[in-house]
């Protein structure tokens, strides 16, 4: 049985000083939930301070992106070595507004989670498609495809070890939810396509998280998909008390399971 795994994206919200404090707030009120995995992204500037308060916790802490480079003329960039060097466990890479706002490229993600591994972090991959994309028929190809990309090269064990969250693109920040049965759907083909591509484990194993404005009132249905392992959370992560009630929804999906 896969374990849930809950992670709010903080984007670009969130001063350190008030990073730190919500970091505190948050620890507290989760120390005795130990039965799913939790992760907060902050941004960079909030990283260290984030680390620091979440120090001895089950919360674990994410960078919200990352350079392909180890170092070099990339003005405003940061690297996985930089991350790594603070403390943080995992990165999201391929996040929809990274592709959509940023011009991500397939190609540049896919070296994003190759310099993930080789810095010790551990790649939140972000697929999903456009509103048009769905509306043409073309979701599960264009999910398929991106996962080809970031994912076709690695090794079983390297694989195993990404945490897919499928985002689609007209759910993130519109208020607009996947239906628990569109979202089971695509989570399905993700699963599919893993098991063809690696040995079992890693689709036995890997975890795959929903992403698109999940909120305590639409949780349970979402993660009590068979195919659904989590949540990445944007809005509802910014606030303690909402990001605990989706994390005690998981925490008792996960008992009854």
């Amino acid at each position: 049985m896969r374990r849930l795994f809950i992670a709010g994206n903080w984007k670009m919200n969130k001063t350190p000083d008030e990073a730190s404090t919500f970091s505190a707030a948050l620890k507290t009120k989760l120390a005795d939930f130990t039965m799913v995995d939790i992760a907060v992204a902050p941004t960079n500037l909030a990283l260290t301070g984030t680390i620091a308060k979440l120090k001895h916790s089950n919360i674990h802490v994410a960078a919200q992106n990352m350079h392909y480079a180890n170092s070099g003329a990339f003005t405003g960039e940061i690297s996985g070595e930089m991350i790594r060097s603070v403390g943080c466990e995992y990165v999201l890479i391929g996040h929809s507004e990274r592709r959509h706002k940023f011009g991500e490229t397939d190609e540049m993600i896919q070296q994003k989670v190759v310099a993930a591994f080789r810095s010790g972090l551990l790649p939140i991959l972000c697929i999903g498609e456009t509103l048009e994309q769905r509306q043409n028929g073309q979701a599960a190809q264009v999910n398929i495809s991106q996962l080809e990309s970031a994912m076709g090269g690695l090794s079983p064990d390297q694989a195993v070890s990404v945490t897919i969250a499928y985002e689609p693109v007209w759910a993130i920040g519109t208020g607009h939810t996947a239906s628990p049965d569109q979202a089971q759907d695509i989570h399905s083909v993700i699963r599919s396509w893993l098991r063809k591509k690696f040995p079992d484990f890693v689709a036995k194993q890997l975890k795959i998280q929903y992403g698109g404005s999940v909120k305590p009132n639409n949780a349970a249905a979402l993660l009590s998909q068979p195919d659904i392992d989590g949540a990445l959370i944007g809005g509802a992560s910014l606030n303690v008390d909402s990001f605990f009630q989706i994390i005690e929804i998981a925490s008792n999906i996960k008992k009854e399971n």
